[in-house]
């Protein structure tokens, strides 16, 4: 298969203030300028083989000591821990070798005792034994993981704090990929219960504003077909209707909807969340056929981690 092109979309001053750090060789705390660059990692399931493809090309370009701090909800929370401990390679890779099997994901055990997403063997199988993730670095890398999740009381983002051990960072990460009825129940994590991150917030570029960030590059799992062409159509009524019952399902399952819009915070120079901020999005050009569940796709999915990896 042909490698999707990668689009840009929005603001090049973003790309401009991470070539010119990569060229005098800062690292967060010791910076020569004033800005805030913040890295936003989309979820998406086996859709975050797009994203992982293009943490690997950034880790390979030298740009990781360029940003300050990364952003990361479900499969982007992930990726976002790989790329920050010098992993971004073992986990393109883990997506075409490792989570496109019926062991990861199999729609089979819907409505079984086994979720069909299981969580526990990408964090303890794949990245505890397969392609092993340097959990003890996590909460002490040069630029902070931002951990997003929803509360699954009210179906609202919040940042996860208080990690401090490496059981804590992978409950964290469990509780912001936690898919409602896919993956099991919500995680509880400091007195609440949490599940994926993509149902609040599936781009945490706003966030990422309000906490100070003055640049903002996105990395999308979504191609420009696969987005919804009307920005501020919403949920559809069996998407509400879903949420109703399974909190959340339904937001996810019309995600290209709600991707729409929050690219709007990109595309939009005036939009009134985006203030003074520079934002850009990088993207597959096309979704190739690629799906949050693809184990009914894996040739897809074999190929898109692949291509996807050599970007």
């Amino acid at each position: 298969m042909e490698s999707p092109v990668p689009f840009l979309h929005g603001d090049r001053e973003v790309i401009e203030v991470l070539h010119r750090r990569r060229a005098v060789r800062t690292a967060p705390g010791d910076r020569d300028d004033e800005h805030r660059v913040a890295l936003v990692i989309g979820g998406g399931g086996m859709r975050g083989a797009y994203v992982a493809g293009m943490l690997r090309a950034l880790d390979r370009a030298g740009l990781v000591p360029a940003f300050d701090e990364v952003y990361g909800a479900s499969s982007g929370g992930f990726s976002g821990a790989a790329f920050l401990t010098g992993e971004a390679a073992a986990c393109a890779a883990s997506y075409p070798e490792d989570l496109c099997t019926d062991v990861f994901i199999n729609m089979r055990r819907l409505g079984s005792r086994r979720p069909v997403v299981a969580l526990d063997h990408l964090v303890h199988d794949v990245l505890g034994d397969r392609k092993p993730l340097a959990w003890h670095e996590l909460g002490h890398t040069p630029a902070p993981l931002r951990v997003v999740a929803t509360d699954a009381a009210d179906l609202t983002a919040h940042t996860l704090e208080g990690m401090q051990t490496v059981a804590d960072w992978q409950q964290a990460l469990r509780a912001s990929a936690a898919i409602p009825l896919l993956a099991g129940p919500p995680i509880p994590w400091g007195g609440r219960r949490w599940v994926d991150g993509s149902v609040a917030e599936p781009l945490a570029m706003a966030r990422a504003l309000r906490g100070g960030a003055t640049h903002v590059l996105v990395l999308l799992c979504r191609g420009s077909d696969d987005l919804h062409p009307d920005a501020d159509a919403g949920l559809s009524l069996w998407a509400r209707a879903l949420d109703r019952v399974v909190p959340g399902l339904g937001s996810l399952a019309q995600g290209s909807r709600r991707y729409g819009t929050d690219l709007r915070l990109v595309t939009d120079a005036a939009h009134p969340e985006r203030g003074p901020g520079h934002l850009a999005a990088i993207g597959p050009a096309r979704s190739a056929g690629m799906g949050s569940c693809a184990s009914t796709q894996c040739g897809s999915a074999r190929r898109c981690g692949s291509a996807t990896s050599r970007w």
